[in-house]
């Protein structure tokens, strides 16, 4: 049967958006190819600053078709742990495992007879460990290629180095315009000083200033963005005179190789033209991992003399500068320093004496978010909250990492742990979350209500992962511990484990008083989540002993509660778990409709996890209907699915192993061999976006007398083709849900897919991409 990933045919995955263009690097970008058509591993190494991560990612992006399944980007700056390194490779690979295998046995296992490039990015701070990782997962896929951006070699066997050269200059003394526009260094000076000054062009008068400039700076890339971001203030003379300066007082070559000593001139100079109040939040921004949002810059940098009003204009004065860069990420504006930036910036704050302080309130920041996220998870802020912890991943894993090591600050760091239950359920952290609650309850061993709290949390992550002894032992102390009535949550999550447990054992007779219980007592301490989670797994256990209108009532309370807080993933879950009951009462129709509206919502919320088990119950549904030659394909998109993100949860969790096994068996017998492999293998094909409108009976429009079904925009599906038509209109998603009739949720998740498929940022940029691609409209 067919192995490749959904998803993942010619894809790249985590590679930095270009918010600016990549000037030349031809020659670098062939020699890469051609290492990588002979070495498994290709290291590139030189300097800060010099563009390694650009270069690794625009050559990736080059081979993404040598590749079927995928290229995928593996950004390291943020890591501050050694332990943290294969965790943080099955994350951005997307693997949702959801078993206690370690990390590494996981990542090598997913990547066994593999093909795809991986890009591991700023080695040098865990080079020895990169490379036990690269071994491993080289011994496991063959055909696996990586790109590793350091400062040093990995040492692994049959590694091929790339010491990246800086841009090139121009050979004649004085070049002509033409000359110029060729030579590397140069065309990045003018197009980044056209940014920062509108109207700037080299030309036969400021060639020679522009030539010079570039020279002073070595041709090293960053250090030629920081020096043009200056032309808003300064004019070419201005720029080069300082830099004359600046760069006559360089102390003869010795410990430091000339480029270093250039680009820390060059970042010198740069943090002198700042004003103190710039300067005082760069190297207070220097304590984050990753990015950072304005309320995160304005609660850890702002006071003692830096006011936190201020905080947002100075904050674009360091973009201006080039020194941060910002992005938008749906939810608003995020920061992030270059490493070169960011290590200047700490050594500033080191010796400013404050890096101990800044790194106490960075902690306490991101202690407080994770305290407010576990009180939001119950409103309709849930979808934004998950969204914005993982966005927050980096300095949460870092906050975690400060409070274990700081003396006295242990049970700060597991009651923070706990906090995060959902945010580790509900991302590829599980892993990650358990080796942070196991860490803690090692320390803190007393009994208390922060040991409480993270014995119940580490039990129901222990049975997602299926590590059943974990997840017992946890249950018994955490009840031995809450046994008074002011200690309802451990005793409604203990009695939600045990029942879990029971289903797990498929004792579904067992289950049922103290999935029942774990009802009562959640809604008696007010947590709606606690009893949607009781409800569908109670909803589960009464579908198994046979009581199937019991089953879909209780269903249905589980979405009421949803829909009356606002709880969209849980809601997801639970119409998934009502459709298979509905069917089970005969109504096969409307389960479908329920479990589709349920992969919608795992699709926007990008819970691929979700979206398998949804397909898996669509799958057996169809196989109900006599509808199998769906089935066999749904079935193949299953196999790939699951062979990209991890293997599907233990069984039990929606519905029983033997309803796959049975559905899938009388698909396979009823269609015959041939016909049901044939189908398996087209649905194996299909990428992710294909699969889903596959599924979800996309693929014909809306309206079947409508030509859109039929001149489809690739790489678009017809829903799509038909929602960027109407974007092209003018519509507005309101306005979209209304025309075709679909939710309005269901339309802005149409959009977000319309935007990445097409590598867009805006509405207006889809408009300006229809009316040059779409024939109906030339």
């Amino acid at each position: 049967m067919g192995t490749r990933d959904t998803g993942t045919r010619g894809r790249t995955h985590g590679l930095p958006a270009e918010r600016t263009s990549f000037v030349g690097r031809r020659r670098e970008i062939a020699q890469i190819r051609r290492m990588l058509s002979a070495a498994p591993v290709v290291t590139l190494t030189g300097p800060g600053g010099v563009g390694k991560t650009r270069l690794a990612s625009r050559a990736a992006a080059s081979l993404e078709g040598a590749f079927p399944d995928g290229v995928w980007m593996v950004d390291l700056a943020a890591l501050r742990s050694r332990e943290l390194l294969a965790p943080a490779i099955v994350e951005a690979l997307g693997i949702r495992d959801q078993t206690a295998r370690p990390p590494l046995e996981v990542l090598t296992g997913h990547l066994k007879d593999r093909r795809l490039l991986m890009i591991l990015d700023n080695c040098e701070h865990l080079v020895g460990e990169c490379a036990v990782v690269a071994r491993a997962v080289l011994r496991s896929a063959p055909d696996l290629r990586i790109i590793a951006t350091s400062r040093q070699s990995l040492r692994v066997p049959g590694e091929r180095l790339l010491e990246v050269p800086p841009l090139g200059l121009p050979g004649d003394a004085r070049p002509s315009a033409a000359r110029l526009a060729r030579a590397d260094a140069p065309r990045l000076f003018a197009e980044r000083a056209a940014a920062a000054a509108p109207g700037f062009a080299v030309t036969e008068a400021n060639g020679d200033a522009v030539v010079e400039i570039c020279r002073r700076l070595d041709g090293i890339p960053l250090a030629i963005e920081l020096a043009a971001a200056q032309l808003r203030t300064l004019s070419i003379e201005r720029l080069l005179a300082q830099l004359e300066d600046r760069f006559g007082l360089l102390p003869a070559p010795g410990a430091r190789p000339a480029h270093h000593r250039t680009l820390r001139a060059l970042i010198d100079w740069s943090h002198g033209l700042c004003t103190e109040e710039e300067r005082l939040l760069w190297s207070r921004v220097s304590v984050f991992a990753g990015n950072l949002d304005l309320e995160a810059a304005e609660a850890v940098c702002g006071g003692d003399g830096l006011a936190a009003h201020d905080v947002v204009d100075l904050l674009s004065s360091l973009v201006d500068k080039s020194i941060l860069i910002s992005r938008h990420d749906g939810e608003g504006v995020r920061y992030r320093l270059l490493e070169t930036i960011r290590d200047y910036g700490l050594e500033r704050l080191e010796e400013s004496g404050q890096a101990a302080a800044l790194r106490r309130r960075h902690r306490d920041h991101y202690r407080r978010l994770a305290s407010q996220s576990r009180a939001r998870m119950t409103s309709p802020e849930q979808m934004s909250w998950l969204a914005r912890l993982g966005a927050d991943h980096a300095n949460l894993r870092l906050a975690l990492e400060h409070c274990y090591t700081e003396p006295g600050q242990t049970r700060t760091g597991l009651a923070m742990a706990a906090d995060l239950m959902y945010h580790w359920v509900n991302g590829v952290y599980l892993g990650e979350g358990r080796a942070w609650l196991r860490r803690g309850l090692a320390v803190e061993t007393e009994p208390s209500d922060v040991r409480v709290r993270a014995l119940w949390t580490d039990g129901v992550l222990a049975i997602i992962q299926a590590d059943l002894p974990s997840a017992e032992a946890d249950l018994r102390e955490c009840r031995a511990l809450a046994d008074g009535p002011g200690d309802l949550m451990a005793l409604a999550y203990v009695a939600l484990g045990e029942g879990l447990l029971a289903l797990g054992r498929e004792d579904a007779v067992s289950a049922i008083p103290l999935l029942e219980e774990a009802v009562r007592l959640f809604r008696a301490a007010d947590d709606p989540i606690g009893v949607v989670e009781a409800l569908i797994r109670l909803c589960v256990a009464h579908r198994s002993t046979g009581e199937h209108a019991l089953a879909v009532s209780i269903g249905e309370q589980s979405l009421a509660v949803c829909d009356r807080h606002g709880l969209g993933w849980h809601k997801a879950y639970t119409l998934a778990v009502l459709g298979v009951a509905v069917c089970e009462q005969g109504d096969a129709r409307h389960a479908a409709a329920l479990v589709s509206e349920a992969v919608r919502f795992n699709r926007s919320l990008r819970d691929q996890r979700g979206v398998g088990l949804d397909l898996e119950i669509l799958a057996w549904i169809a196989t109900t209907q006599g509808r199998l030659r769906r089935a066999a394909r749904l079935y193949g998109i299953l196999g790939t699915l699951w062979a990209r993100i991890g293997d599907p949860p233990p069984s039990g969790y929606l519905h029983s192993a033997a309803h796959g096994e049975q559905s899938r068996s009388r698909a396979r017998h009823d269609l015959g061999e041939p016909a049901f492999e044939a189908e398996y293998a087209r649905g194996a094909e299909l990428d992710y976006e294909e699969a889903l409108a596959y599924a979800l009976d996309e693929e014909e429009p809306a309206d079947p007398g409508s030509a859109d079904g039929d001149d489809r925009l690739p790489p678009l599906t017809a829903r799509e083709t038909q929602i960027a038509r109407l974007i092209a209109q003018g519509l507005s998603n309101k306005e979209i849900g209304r025309s075709l009739m679909i939710a309005q949720r269901t339309a802005e998740g149409h959009v977000e897919h319309i935007l990445d498929k097409l590598g867009l940022d805006s509405r207006t940029q889809v408009a300006v991409w229809v009316s040059k691609h779409d024939p109906a409209r030339s």
